[in-house]
C-alpha cells in the first residue's frame, strides 16, 4: 500500500502545483494565466512526475537515480523558464 500511496502523491503535486496560479488568477488582476497556460503548465508537471516514477522504477541504484532526476528537473525548467520569458530567443517563446 505504501508505493501505491506513494504514486498518488507524485501525480498530486503538479495539482498542487496548478492550484497556486489558478488562486492568483481568482484574486489579483496580476497573474493572467489562459486555459492554454493551465494546459501547457499541466502537461509539463504532469510529464515531469511520469518521468520520475519511471526513474524511481527502473533505476535501481540510489546516485543514479539522483543525477537522472536532477538532469530531468534541470531540462524542465530550462523548458519551463524558455516559455515563460524567453531566455533563449527561440520560437518556442513566441520571439
Amino acid at each position: 500500500m505504501s508505493k501505491k500511496r506513494n504514486l498518488v502523491g507524485l501525480y498530486m503535486v503538479p495539482a498542487l502545483l496548478l492550484c497556486i496560479p489558478l488562486v492568483g488568477n481568482l484574486i489579483s488582476s496580476e497573474v493572467n494565466w489562459s486555459g492554454y497556460d493551465f494546459l501547457i503548465a499541466g502537461v509539463i508537471l504532469w510529464s515531469t512526475a511520469g518521468l520520475i516514477h519511471l526513474i524511481l522504477s527502473r533505476v535501481a541504484k540510489f546516485p543514479l537515480r539522483i543525477m537522472f532526476c536532477c538532469v530531468m528537473l534541470l531540462a524542465i525548467a530550462l523548458i519551463w523558464i524558455e516559455l515563460a520569458v524567453g531566455i533563449f530567443g527561440t520560437p518556442l517563446a513566441g520571439s
